[in-house]
């Protein structure tokens, strides 16, 4: 299975001084970031992937406290990033096997379920993406073949 996780709260962006590549967690998206890490600690993940954006690795690094994983930056799941190149790395992660999770944007994540959506994929809430949220995406010999979306609400994270 591969998790996508759309990055916990931080904030409002245009409130944020700084460079928006820098922005961290607010208080609740730390609380998000330890409901996701629970959500999925005991699942049996070989890698975790995110953007390299702060909000984004910030959101995973509990998970992969807990699984003993390191989290690998990845631009294929930056901000503004093509969605073509993000397709390409999920589906290298689903002919390796095992669960990868993924964490990136409100941009990258509904544009590859759309793309997924578009090749024939049924899906059922496609344009849901709440900060703290999860796809799930089911694979089958190396194809994905199915994707349930959860809301933070159902494990925690709201």
């Amino acid at each position: 299975m591969l998790h996508l996780v759309r990055h916990a709260d931080a904030g409002n962006r245009g409130a944020w001084a700084g460079d928006d590549f820098e922005r961290p967690l607010d208080d609740h998206g730390q609380m998000q970031a330890e409901a996701i890490a629970v959500a999925l600690a005991e699942r049996p993940v070989r890698r975790i992937l995110s953007s390299p954006a702060v909000r984004c690795m910030d959101t995973v690094v509990p998970l992969g406290r807990a699984l003993g994983l390191p989290v690998e930056a990845c631009d294929e799941l930056a901000e503004g990033s093509y969605v073509a190149d993000a397709l390409d790395l999920l589906a290298s992660l689903a002919a390796a096997g095992g669960d990868s999770v993924l964490c990136s944007h409100g941009d990258v994540i509904p544009g590859v379920l759309w793309v997924l959506g578009r090749h024939g994929l049924d899906i059922e809430d496609l344009g849901r993406c709440k900060k703290g949220s999860i796809w799930e995406l089911d694979v089958v010999d190396s194809r994905i073949v199915a994707a349930t979306y959860r809301h933070p609400s159902t494990f925690g994270a709201a």
